[in-house]
């Protein structure tokens, strides 16, 4: 594995060592469970059972797509969406999927953030792949998971990409995602001094300090004190890492469970997922402002 400064940090390597473990279970289900303590670290606190359960995909799809693939300059595609009649110099958001992947929820999402006048452009750190089941979608985090740099290589190149490409020219950038991608969201944080705001709903937080402490975006974070992978005493303890690493954020919490904001997920909470989105979208005004149309 690269050795370079992005190197994974001990929540990737869990994540990465329970998928692996998550996708040997569903093979192995029918046999009877052994004695011996588990071969890897539980997922938050979770068995790798425990932890897909949480996440069941909704059938349905999403309304159709608006906006068009793209390349990025590290072989990857992601997918751009612009507000109607934008003009370069916007303010634009890199989204990052949950476990599921890049898939037509995840672009509704983006397409959602658009009508607040804001570019958004959906990476996809599963290689062209997605996964309409739990044993699918947990290889495919798995394989992203054991790779941090390279996904970090990816999202660095959605940021460039915003920046220059012409139709968007991006004159203030942030980043949003859920689970999986709430973690990685943090991680461009980390990676991206220059970052203007970062969301991560119920990712897995970085506990290393130098890590936090490189972080120069401010931090929105939605948590549910029902997620029993990410609990309230982890978010606790988050808060207070990022208070002693002197990074500006803002925390809300729901009685919901993990995965409650996003439509695509069997569990999703209409009610609290419209009260986040309202304080995700207060946060990008505050910190992604959008330029009032000049008055012919």
């Amino acid at each position: 594995m690269s050795r370079s400064h992005f190197v994974p940090s001990l929540v990737a390597l869990t994540l990465s060592a329970s998928l692996a473990a998550m996708t040997a279970s569903a093979q192995d289900a029918k046999k009877p469970a052994p004695a011996a303590p588990a071969r890897t670290q539980p997922l938050g606190g979770l068995s790798e059972e425990e932890f897909a359960k949480l996440h069941t995909l909704k059938e349905g799809e999403a309304p159709p797509a608006k906006g068009t693939m793209v390349a990025l300059a590290d072989g990857s595609k992601a997918y751009l969406t612009l507000p109607e009649h934008a003009k370069p110099g916007l303010p634009a958001v890199v989204v990052i999927h949950e476990w599921w992947g890049l898939n037509s929820h995840i672009k509704y999402w983006a397409d959602r953030l658009t009508l607040t006048g804001r570019a958004a452009l959906a990476v996809d750190l599963y290689g062209g792949k997605s996964a309409t089941d739990r044993k699918t979608a947990g290889e495919l985090m798995q394989a992203a998971s054991k790779d941090v740099p390279k996904a970090v290589a990816t999202l660095l190149a959605a940021r460039d990409f915003v920046k220059k490409d012409p139709r968007v020219a991006a004159t203030k950038i942030g980043s949003i995602g859920w689970c999986f991608g709430g973690g990685m969201s943090l991680q461009l944080a980390i990676a991206a001094p220059d970052l203007d705001a970062c969301v991560m709903y119920y990712g897995f937080p970085v506990d290393d300090p130098a890590k936090l402490a490189a972080i120069k975006a401010p931090l929105l974070g939605i948590w549910g004190n029902k997620d029993a992978a990410i609990t309230p005493a982890k978010v606790d303890a988050f808060d207070k890492e990022l208070t002693d690493a002197k990074v500006a954020h803002k925390f809300f919490r729901y009685d919901a469970a993990h995965a409650f904001a996003n439509p695509s997920n069997d569990i999703y909470d209409a009610k609290s997922a419209a009260d986040a989105f309202e304080k995700v979208k207060a946060f990008f005004d505050e910190k992604l402002p959008v330029k009032a149309p000049a008055k012919g």
